[in-house]
């Protein structure tokens, strides 16, 4: 009998076989019919959907109900594989970054497509869902005097426990809680009969299904096997994170230190950790440690990210204090009156709380951090990643909003359904189809003016409907990880456009406030730790695993030990070659600074600070190397 096989490279081919033959002949035919280089490689399909494999064994073909002149498809695969970006033979695989799944979409007319649910055993999920899994999540409730009338060992409808997701519990809290935290939500859909044995999450689709062999790609043609469904935005009524903590305010103020200086709007990225939230049944909250501020043009109406060359290295050195990129924040502040400190009331229910572009990139960026999940088709579903908004309130102070955006409203992104409008910030708009790309109608409900519910399509669309709020807030008791000294802090990264710099001047200064047994306190800084991985005049990064890990364990011993050896020892006297006063535990600063650096001007130990900008000079320059301005003007 005659099989055709489809790929989405080289066509359709016909290869002949017998009832008889087995899987695993049928997957040899196939390979040598297309002279694939790497057979362990590809898998067979029954649909184009990718949802059914015929895996290779010694099942006949007719056992596996294959017919003469079906039509099968061959695609690379591989057991951990979550989604195939189809025609370029390119992969996904559970724990990368879904951007570059977005780049190489936009660079060819590629897509992304459901395949297999991935196997448990392929996931890493955050260590916050290991333990929350693990967690009984039963809400337990005390006897009530006036209604319960047994032994106090015993149960009865008035106390038994509730489930996580009890609707009425949620709604007396005070204050409520408005959405179930996702493992509630997880364990709701687990909570019947069969105990969620056929539960799997899967995020909408708006984009075409590759490789149908019916009719011409698009635009030439389409139909209803590879056409997208039309999307009906509904209120998500789960949220990932449940609540966004700083460890203490002087992170905040840092940050905002370059709009007080400037007036300039500013970004920045949180790093932190995921942590069960108790407050919540089942709960997850995002522990924010520092702020990382990139590469960024700013104005004081728009910031610009640009590119970073230390992205990788940043991330390393969170990673080695066990901290992730948890989130980003942003600025939206205009002064009302200078005298007084307040801020203009810009945002809330009469303007809008996220623009449509903030709101676009917030869900871009939830796509390059997905939330790893066990019961996932593709192996994740969301996001925990958090947006922060800092704009002034109804009372004209600093006010802190946090978000995420749902579900379909990254879909939508992801599969570049949505643009922004001109002149509304509180409305996006959803593409029209066109020849490059084929958009489906995606509608959101409302109510008229007598009270019923209508639908209507998402020209101009409402950014509501795609946000969902998060609270966030200080603690009462405040942490100090970083910076648990109460003098000036280094530098923040890429703050030249204020005179903040992170060179030997400013490395010199900070070090001068500490003494000698200070060192611990001076060198937990977390933006210090980032100037110090990148020192050209001696390369520091490769010697910092071992004093992050005293750093981490609180280990002051440990950390004075490592400030001991050759390696620092030789940074400490680079500095006073450099002529650097103080304590001898001191730092040499890199902004691209070569050893002709530390020629007889450095050595002689004379600085001079300008009066324009403060910053730190050598002699014998007779202009401020920062601000260019004279010495003496």
């Amino acid at each position: 009998m005659l099989l055709r096989i489809q790929t989405a490279e080289q066509g359709t081919k016909r290869v002949e076989v017998n009832a008889s033959d087995s899987t695993a002949a049928l997957y040899e035919k196939a390979i040598a019919a297309f002279q694939l280089p790497t057979p362990k490689a590809y898998r067979l399909f029954r649909s184009r959907d990718l949802k059914h494999v015929i895996p290779p064994g010694s099942s006949t073909l007719t056992s596996s109900k294959l017919n003469h002149g079906d039509m099968i498809y061959l695609f690379k695969s591989d057991a951990k594989v979550g989604n195939l970006v189809q025609g370029k033979g390119e992969f996904l695989v559970p724990g990368s970054s879904v951007s570059d799944v977005s780049a190489a979409s936009s660079q060819s007319d590629t897509s992304v497509i459901p395949v297999q649910a991935v196997s448990n055993s392929d996931i890493v999920e955050d260590e916050v869902d290991r333990i929350l899994s693990e967690m009984n999540g039963q809400i337990e409730r005390e006897m009530n005097p006036l209604l319960c009338s047994h032994h106090k060992k015993n149960k009865c409808v008035h106390c038994i426990p509730l489930d996580p997701w009890d609707e009425q519990y949620l709604n007396e809290k005070d204050p409520p809680v408005k959405f179930l935290s996702f493992h509630s939500y997880i364990r709701k859909l687990k909570s019947g009969a069969d105990k969620g044995k056929f539960v799997f999450l899967d995020d909408i689709n708006c984009q075409i299904v590759p490789g149908c062999a019916e009719h011409p790609p698009w635009p030439n043609g389409i139909c209803t096997k590879c056409q997208p469904n039309a999307v009906t935005l509904s209120r998500q009524i789960y949220r990932h994170i449940d609540y966004v903590a700083f460890q203490n305010s002087a992170i905040i103020h840092n940050f905002l230190n370059y709009w007080r200086k400037s007036g300039y709007q500013r970004v920045g990225y949180l790093y932190g950790k995921y942590e069960p939230h108790l407050d919540v049944p089942l709960g997850t909250k995002a522990v924010v440690y520092c702020i990382y501020e990139p590469p960024q043009s700013c104005t004081a109406n728009s910031v610009e990210l640009l590119e970073d060359p230390d992205e990788a290295q940043v991330d390393r050195l969170a990673q080695l204090f066990g901290l992730l990129r948890v989130g980003w924040i942003f600025t939206d502040l205009l002064p009302e009156d200078m005298t007084k400190g307040t801020v203009k009331y810009l945002r809330g229910a009469d303007s809008y709380f996220l623009s449509a572009e903030e709101t676009i990139t917030a869900a871009f960026l939830q796509t390059k951090h997905p939330n790893m999940c066990k019961i996932a088709k593709n192996g994740c579903f969301g996001s925990k990643f958090v947006t922060v908004c800092a704009t002034g309130n109804s009372e004209n102070q600093i006010h802190f909003e946090a978000y995420q955006i749902s579900n379909q409203g990254m879909a939508l992104v992801r599969d570049k359904c949505l643009l922004p409008t001109h002149d509304c910030p509180e409305l996006a708009f959803v593409k029209e189809s066109s020849s490059d790309q084929y958009v489906p109608d995606v509608f959101f409900k409302y109510k008229d003016e007598f009270g019923n519910e209508r639908t209507k399509l998402g020209r101009p669309l409402p950014i509501e409907y795609l946000l969902i709020d998060v609270p966030s807030a200080f603690p009462k008791e405040e942490v100090l990880f970083f910076n648990k000294h109460a003098k000036n802090p280094f530098p923040g990264c890429n703050r030249d456009s204020i005179g903040e710099s992170q060179n030997f001047g400013s490395l010199s200064q900070y070090f001068q406030q500490f003494s000698d047994d200070e060192f611990f306190e001076a060198i937990a800084d977390f933006q210090l730790l980032i100037a110090v991985a990148k020192l050209d005049v001696y390369p520091m990064m490769e010697h910092l695993e071992e004093l992050i890990d005293g750093m981490r364990e609180q280990n002051k011993a440990a950390v004075n030990r490592w400030a001991q050896k050759e390696h620092w020892q030789t940074v400490s006297q680079l500095m006073k070659a450099q002529g650097g006063h103080g304590q001898g535990n001191g730092i040499a600063g890199s902004d691209g600074m070569d050893m002709s650096d530390f020629g007889p001007a450095g050595a002689s130990g004379a600085f001079w600070d300008c009066k324009h900008c403060t910053f730190h000079n050598a002699e014998p320059k007779s202009s401020c190397e920062m601000c260019g301005l004279p010495r003496n003007g």
